[in-house]
């Protein structure tokens, strides 16, 4: 998309993303931001009615995922990316995720689904017995 010659750009803090970016420079995108722990500019990646399934919770609204992300980024050590698949609209991460508390690698695959150059949906999964009594007390 071009406006007086010049490529659109959406400015957003730390991340520069063009309207006509991939679901993939998307998605990317938002796991760069995770990384920092910059959940306001992640926020702005994903849709206002944007939905999350995971084996240890649902969400329909990205403000709940990002209280998650936030509770678990301290046990986070790293993440190994595996493999990045696209079809159209829809990216799939495969990558080791490596954790401290509790002592664990474990295989996790997300997918993702761009509507309207935002995060639309995530499903992810992976083990999540070594997890689970972090969730159990959770209102």
């Amino acid at each position: 998309m071009t406006l007086l010659g010049l490529n659109s750009i959406l400015w957003i803090p730390k991340v520069l993303i063009s309207m006509a970016s991939s679901p993939k420079d998307i998605v990317m995108s938002y796991q760069r931001v995770l990384g920092n722990q910059d959940y306001k500019t992640a926020r702005t990646l994903m849709s206002d009615d944007f939905s999350f399934k995971g084996p240890l919770a649902s969400h329909d609204k990205p403000e709940g995922l990002l209280k998650d992300l936030e509770m678990l980024h301290h046990i986070v050590k790293g993440v190994e990316m595996k493999k990045v698949f696209v079809d159209g609209d829809d990216v799939c991460l495969m990558y080791d995720l490596i954790t401290s508390n509790p002592p664990a690698t474990s295989f996790t695959a997300e997918w993702y689904h761009i509507q309207g150059g935002k995060i639309g949906s995530i499903r992810v999964v992976f083990d999540a017995r070594p997890f689970a009594a972090m969730f159990e007390n959770r209102k």
